[in-house]
């Protein structure tokens, strides 16, 4: 089987072996995999088999690196749609629904016009339809309930919970990598 460059990027860990990010996913092109390593900044930890040449030079694709250098998570997440979204698995907080990302909005629990505002604490993910239905009314007013009082994720909470979202494609050689933390079945 024939695997273009281009249909393999490498797994980033930190220098602590774990992903830099779980959702998403913390990949490199081929390109900037191949750079890190000819700067010597990253270890190479697992190849695919598929080889890129030049006229004095060929080397595997590398499929996991590390960093050399660990690189701090940061304690607060940004607060963005996005992390919004994941800290709310992607589920309207009014009807549970679970959706694609681009089918979400957020909606403001205190409405802005009283005096809302938009920050980890007032916002939410919420469906189309139950958005449209609250409007610039109270939760209580709409006849709504919050599945989950909104709050300001720490990174290490948004971490876990990307691991519940596993991307669409994963290597094989990536799988020791993503999960090592999880807790083995043993015998007795």
């Amino acid at each position: 089987m024939f695997l273009s460059p281009n249909t393999c990027p490498a797994l980033v860990l930190n220098a602590d072996f774990r992903p830099l990010s779980y959702f998403p996913l913390s990949l490199w092109s081929w390109q900037d995999t191949l750079k890190a390593v000819f700067l010597d900044r990253v270890n190479v930890l697992s190849e695919y088999d598929r080889e890129v040449r030049s006229p004095s030079f060929k080397m595997k694709l590398p499929s996991v690196i590390s960093l050399k250098e660990y690189v701090p998570i940061k304690s607060t997440p940004a607060f963005t749609r996005f992390n919004v979204f994941l800290r709310d698995r992607f589920s309207c907080q009014y009807c549970g629904d679970r959706l694609p990302v681009n089918n979400l909005t957020f909606d403001h629990v205190v409405p802005r016009c009283r005096g809302g505002r938009t920050n980890w604490t007032n916002i939410v993910a919420a469906c189309g339809n139950c958005n449209l239905h609250k409007g610039s009314r109270s939760v209580k007013e709409a006849g709504l309930h919050l599945r989950r009082r909104p709050d300001q994720p720490t990174m290490q909470q948004l971490l876990a919970i990307g691991r519940s979202f596993p991307p669409n494609y994963l290597h094989e050689s990536w799988r020791d990598f993503l999960y090592w933390d999880t807790e083995l079945d043993y015998d007795f």
